[in-house]
């Protein structure tokens, strides 16, 4: 019983409202944004919807299992991560293959390449060779928008949705260096790098600077798509309300506050 609980927490679907929903949000806007274009019936709207739920779920937890797999050593060495079924020897190496493996394989046949797009697998070596792994972070989390708007549209994705996806990779930037603050002193020690390190002491207004992208970017794409005021009013605007709080009211030194950012998040 403590083998199959084990397997269960490496897919993190003992929190599936922690990462299931980072990866689902992007999907979910380039899904309205395309379903108002094309006037895509409302039934159809929801029974997509569900699918890219569905298959957010499976690669994001497909991912957590790949990332285990290759941070084990490192995961060791952390005290946030030493407890995880990988390095608590909770679970098999193998087995953890053979369940990435198997999460993967439903995606592999209902969306084909766009499912298991590289990003998502190259992720875990980013902390090896970049400063900026929360960037190729949000690269993969935010690759939902594209790939929802071929599959409403049938169409490649023109300027706007890029725009948008943009704004979606500085979002994934703002909330994952919040979130790594809290393994700074261990990830410096064992070599792991990321943009919570590079950032040191300029996090909070580095910060800034990336939410202000991120806005310009909301703007731009809902300007050029011509998506009206209610996009102006709630995304653009709840966007920068949301922002200023989160950013004004982190506090640097709390490694509980930085969880609870990364949690409002989700």
């Amino acid at each position: 019983m403590s083998c199959i609980h084990g397997y269960f927490e490496l897919t993190r679907l003992h929190k599936p409202f922690l990462g299931n929903t980072l990866l689902f949000w992007p999907c979910a806007w380039g899904l309205t944004i395309a379903a108002r274009v094309v006037a895509l019936p409302l039934a159809c709207f929801t029974t997509t919807l569900l699918l890219f739920g569905l298959g957010s779920m499976l690669l994001h937890s497909a991912a957590c299992v790949l990332n285990d797999i290759c941070d084990v050593k490192f995961d060791r060495q952390i005290a946030r991560t030493k407890d995880r079924p990988l390095p608590a020897g909770k679970v098999s190496l193998s087995g953890a293959w053979t369940l990435c493996c198997a999460l993967l394989l439903p995606l592999f046949f209902s969306l084909g390449a766009l499912g298991i797009f590289p990003l998502s697998a190259l992720y875990p070596l980013m902390k090896r060779w970049t400063w900026w792994p929360q960037a190729w972070l949000g690269l993969t989390f935010g690759w939902g928008i594209p790939v929802a708007w071929t599959t409403i549209t049938g169409m490649f994705p023109p300027i706007p949705v890029w725009v948008l996806y943009a704004g979606g990779v500085c979002w994934t930037i703002i909330f994952d260096t919040i979130y790594a603050c809290q393994d700074r002193a261990d990830d410096s020690r064992v070599g792991v790098r990321s943009t919570a390190l590079l950032f040191g002491k300029h996090t909070r207004p580095a910060l800034v600077s990336i939410a202000t992208i991120m806005l310009l970017c909301l703007v731009c794409a809902g300007y050029q798509l011509r998506l009206g005021v209610g996009f102006s009013i709630l995304s653009c605007g709840g966007t920068l309300v949301h922002m200023m709080w989160q950013v004004t009211t982190w506090d640097e030194a709390d490694p509980k506050d930085h969880r609870a950012k990364f949690e409002v998040s989700s």
